[in-house]
């Protein structure tokens, strides 16, 4: 793989690892806009133990190219990188201007809808049928109430399981899932913990930061096996149908990203701070505080203008 090549796959990658952070934003979304999303699962459905045997029989380099591994690398780098650089910062977005960053989030996804919409190449009823179910389920789950999450191994490991099935899926956000789970905190704040811990010399808590996202790794691995084998083969044998059900997940989703909230419960996070657990999406009118309109309206604005520029300059790409 070219220098070239490998930055602009993890230039991808910091987006994907962007959007994956935010609740209510998909990184599935992301590498759908950039080009990259058919290749992504087929690359993931293509790796097996094979792979280990291969190491042997034709060699390393060989190895790489058979499975694209050298594209995996580039794109894992880039979410990591964007995953540990920006947790904390989106995390303090969302407890201080979260009506500025939703808006901003829902112009991507507006975008997104209309970007996808645009693939389904053949419009008939089973179409129309798909994106209505989609746009109820995904609504329904951007209502739900989150669940509270035991502290046992096996939940850590469930919990990554349906959280990197939703981040490969365009519309659905598995930061969310993980917040309806209950495990958005203590994800994130191991991740960040881990970090914080290390630098501190903190060895004992560092150790068991490490064990919840070894064991959250674990399920994300199982998720993208099985799910990965499953969308490869939607997408080539009813690639309308699944794009028409992704469509439906993304307009569904708008509903959390909406600017305007009404908290109706609150929850305490890591912190020990009242942060908002459960919402409702109202109107500018009925908003309590500043609704900020023109602000929501230019950051609207610009999130949907940058999924053109995304698309546009996905476009000229070859990879």
């Amino acid at each position: 793989m070219s220098v070239k090549r490998y930055l602009t796959i993890a230039t991808k990658g910091l987006l994907m690892g962007a959007a994956d952070v935010v609740p209510g934003v998909s990184g599935g979304t992301i590498a759908f806009i950039t080009g990259i999303y058919e290749e992504l699962i087929k690359t993931i459905d293509g790796i097996d133990f094979q792979l280990f045997k291969d190491l042997f029989k034709i060699g390393f380099k060989k190895t790489i190219a058979k499975y694209n591994l050298g594209f995996l690398l580039a794109l894992l780098t880039g979410i990591a990188i964007s995953i540990l650089s920006l947790s904390k910062l989106l995390t303090y977005l969302l407890q201080h201007h979260s009506v500025l960053l939703w808006s901003f989030f829902f112009g991507l996804v507006l975008a997104s809808v209309l970007y996808i919409a645009k693939q389904i190449s053949s419009w008939n009823t089973g179409v129309i049928i798909a994106i209505i179910i989609g746009t109820v389920i995904s609504y329904f789950v951007t209502i739900a109430e989150p669940l509270g999450s035991p502290d046992s191994w096996w939940y850590i490991i469930f919990s990554g399981f349906i959280a990197i099935i939703a981040m490969i899926l365009p519309g659905v956000s598995g930061a969310f899932l993980l917040l309806l789970l209950g495990s958005y905190k203590t994800v994130l704040g191991s991740i960040s913990g881990l970090l914080e811990a290390v630098i501190a010399g903190e060895w004992s808590q560092a150790f068991d930061y490490f064990i919840n996202l070894f064991l959250f790794a674990i399920g994300c691995i199982l998720g993208l096996k099985v799910f990965s084998r499953l969308l490869t083969w939607l997408f080539e044998h009813q690639k309308n149908l699944t794009l028409a059900l992704l469509t439906g997940f993304m307009i569904g989703s708008l509903n959390k990203l909406w600017p305007w909230k009404e908290v109706l419960k609150y929850r305490i996070d890591s912190h020990g701070e009242e942060v908002p657990f459960l919402e409702k999406s109202i109107s500018p009118i009925s908003f309590e505080g500043d609704p900020q309109i023109l602000y929501v309206i230019s950051l609207t604005l610009i999130g949907f203008i940058m999924i053109l520029v995304l698309e546009k300059w996905a476009n000229k790409k070859t990879v």
